[in-house]
């Protein structure tokens, strides 16, 4: 058997975060003059990392089936599968001013697996018998944060009543798998430290939901967006309060799971300002801008060392504790 590394799906979650960072960048361009290469060059990175996880990822289900197939049936793990295709929809927005076609065709390709994936993996949690313990926010990405994505990209493709309508599948997925979640944060065992990090996921529905708002939307800001941002600056600041219960798993590639939330909340305060909203709005804006970079600095200088020591794949599933 050819020796490949196991690139764990989660891994698909850095491109998330990277592509937040760049879409800022591109937003920053066009609301206060900042450069714009700054922000292609963190997108042309962000295709860089996805083409060598695509072909990471295909290796491993080539030569390393066995793996592969226990991913996607692991009770947390196997979410983390429709990062796949949500990264690829993103890609899809970096290469959508450079070539329409190229952009097409992996926005109906991410799209369709994102589709798929969610009625698939929804499908089988429907029938129940799922452990508490082994239920964490990642459950947001199949059904809520997959289809926000989508809708964003239906939107660039100038698609706004399928982009409406993957909108509302991914609002109401995500009011319904909320108080669900919640209970099971409040009322049951805490977190094994490996599986914390997931918590970073929490930031992201409200936020990229307002993204997706306000992609099918035009004028100023209204109270639904409005109130999308501040339930994700609540997260944040719940998030942050907790960080030193979550950091004590030590950092691992996990991490980049608060990016995409992270990111999202900078980008929806710009686009705020970009929309006509003054008072409260350029200050946040700027705040959020500098906290996006400095956090996808540190997760890629804690990867940049994790890769030098040898130490940038996870342990095997069954040492952690679900």
């Amino acid at each position: 058997m050819l020796k490949t590394p196991n690139v764990p799906a989660a891994f698909f979650g850095i491109i998330l975060g990277l592509v937040g960072l760049g879409g800022c960048w591109r937003e920053a361009s066009r609301i206060w003059n900042a450069p714009a290469a700054v922000g292609e060059s963190v997108m042309a990175i962000a295709v860089a990392v996805w083409v060598l996880l695509v072909l990471l990822y295909a290796a491993k289900w080539m030569w390393r089936r066995a793996e592969a197939v226990r991913e996607v049936e692991d009770p947390v793990q196997c979410c983390f599968v429709g990062l796949l295709p949500v990264s690829t929809m993103l890609i899809s927005l970096v290469a959508l001013p450079y070539s329409y076609p190229v952009a097409a065709a992996l926005g109906i390709a991410g799209g369709a697996g994102q589709l798929a994936f969610a009625v698939y993996r929804t499908g089988q949690l429907w029938t129940g018998g799922r452990n508490p313990e082994s239920t964490t926010p990642v459950l947001y990405l199949p059904t809520a944060g997959g289809n926000f994505v989508s809708a964003i990209v239906a939107t660039a493709f100038d698609l706004p009543d399928l982009a409406a309508l993957l909108f509302g599948a991914g609002l109401l997925s995500w009011f319904a798998l909320e108080s669900f979640l919640m209970h099971r944060l409040y009322v049951h065992a805490p977190l094994a430290p490996p599986l914390r990090p997931t918590l970073g996921i929490q930031l992201a529905p409200a936020v990229v939901g307002c993204s997706a708002y306000l992609s099918l939307t035009s004028g100023p800001p209204d109270l639904i967006a409005k109130g999308l941002l501040g339930y994700g600056l609540l997260q944040a600041l719940i998030i942050a309060r907790m960080l030193p219960w979550i950091m004590v798993q030590p950092f691992a590639v996990s991490y980049w799971a608060f990016t995409f939330g992270i990111t999202s909340i900078a980008f929806d305060a710009m686009k705020f300002v970009e929309r006509g909203m003054d008072g409260l709005a350029p200050p946040l804006a700027y705040a959020t801008f500098a906290v996006a970079n400095i956090s996808i600095a540190i997760v890629t200088l804690g990867t940049a060392c994790l890769f030098i020591r040898g130490r940038i794949l996870p342990a095997p599933m069954s040492t952690i504790p679900t």
